[in-house]
């Protein structure tokens, strides 16, 4: 009886273990979700109370460096490839699209925007990528596929969205819970014609920025995915492209504020926390999370949560900020995520398909008569492998079976007929 009750609860903690493990990927997006959600909202009071976008990227880079050189050093010391020249100004580029290019312009765009507008802008990134990817003949596109489609439709429903949202401000979204801040603030501080327009002159000017920041970041991805095939210390690479950008940022600073030496003084308050938490967070701890989670589930699952950060930066923002939400930004934002998951689809069937060609094409070495014959078995067509999946798994595995079976024997034929040919 004590038997069967340890077997049972070994089997229990076996199964709960199991089902952690599998919920380990969705908690740790969501956890990121909430840590990036949290970085603009502070940021955004960081802005608010007068910090330079421009200093706050020196600084955030520069706690992202000292944050990832120590594992960088330690872990990939055996496995970091020389720089050369050529390499030095492909990391110099990478460092000026990425923590320079992208971060000042985001960082102009929340301040004159919202964090729920920037981050709505950013769920453009996948389809800005895809965009990017077929300028540079990085990827190839087949229109009378269905994947190719879907991620075409996504992108043009993508701008769509992000050119409502910055063309369309519209009424006020009352939510249950900001109706009477919102009435608050209109009778302790009622809004001017001037006002207004400026505020909407803002607005467009800071959608401008988040679209330049999203194809800087897009312009990284490309960039970065060539780079690591030749540097593959992607640690090491990271730590590079953020120190390089610190530098260069510096410069950048120096020019834009060169008038303005109080902008670099930071004390215990809200712009060491944003420029702490952004630089450790989420460009230190993040990036280590969300690689762990690419490398298990793919970066088509990783990026399947981006929007969660919207909704999350909504209710924040309306809590914290007393955040404005208008109905061009809940269209815009439900058109790109839309067009976000119409491309993420399109790329998850050509991951799929990929993987199932690979399965499909098995070369066989048949030694004989001293020569190797290599042959490839046809790929069955693929209507009837999406309509037929399993068989031509299975099948497969079969075809595997022989070509191992075939290449255990063929040695042993050969010598039996080399023993054969020495008798005669």
């Amino acid at each position: 009886m004590s038997c069967r009750q340890s077997n049972q609860g070994g089997s229990n903690s076996s199964s709960k273990s199991r089902a952690f493990e599998r919920c380990k990927p969705y908690i740790a997006m969501i956890s990121l979700q909430f840590g990036y959600a949290g970085m603009n909202v502070i940021t955004k009071v960081s802005l608010n109370h007068g910090m330079s976008h421009y200093v706050l990227v020196v600084y955030r880079h520069a706690f992202a460096t000292l944050s990832i050189a120590p594992f960088a050093l330690i872990l990939e010391r055996k496995v970091r490839p020389k720089i050369t020249f050529t390499m030095f100004l492909q990391i110099f580029v990478l460092a000026l699209l990425g923590p320079v290019i992208d971060q000042n312009f985001y960082y102009a765009g929340l301040k004159f925007t919202s964090p729920t507008f920037s981050c709505a802008m950013s769920n453009m990134l996948p389809a800005m990528t895809f965009v990017m990817a077929v300028i540079f003949r990085m990827e190839k596109v087949n229109l009378k596929k269905v994947i190719y489609q879907a991620k075409i439709l996504g992108t043009l429903v993508t701008v769509a969205g992000a050119m409502l949202m910055t063309l369309y401000k519209g009424p006020l979204v009352e939510l249950f819970w900001t109706k009477y801040m919102h009435a608050h603030q209109a009778t302790a501080a009622p809004v001017t014609a001037a006002a207004a327009e400026i505020a909407d002159s803002n607005w467009v000017k800071g959608s401008i920025f988040l679209i330049i920041a999203t194809f800087a970041w897009a312009s990284l991805f490309i960039l970065q995915a060539a780079t690591l095939k030749k540097y593959t210390a992607q640690l090491t690479l990271t730590t590079l492209i953020c120190f390089v950008g610190t530098l260069q940022a510096i410069v950048v600073t120096l020019v834009m504020e060169r008038s303005k030496p109080a902008v670099w003084s930071i004390g215990w308050d809200m712009n060491l926390l944003a420029a702490a938490y952004a630089g450790i967070v989420t460009s230190s701890i993040a990036y280590y999370v969300q690689g762990l989670v690419i490398e298990k589930k793919g970066p088509v699952f990783a990026s399947a949560f981006s929007p969660l950060m919207m909704i999350i930066v909504a209710i924040m923002g309306s809590f914290v900020l007393a955040e404005n939400i208008y109905l061009g930004g809940v269209l815009g934002g439900v058109l790109i995520v839309g067009g976000l998951y119409s491309v993420l689809w399109g790329k998850y069937r050509e991951t799929k398909e990929n993987k199932e060609k690979a399965a499909m094409i098995l070369p066989l070495a048949i030694e004989g008569n001293g020569r190797i014959m290599e042959s490839k078995l046809d790929f069955v067509e693929m209507e009837k492998a999406k309509a037929n999946n399993n068989k031509k798994i299975s099948a497969a595995a079969s075809v595997e079976s022989v070509v191992v079976g075939i290449a255990q024997l063929a040695p042993e034929a050969c010598e039996m007929k080399a023993k054969e040919e020495d008798k005669d």
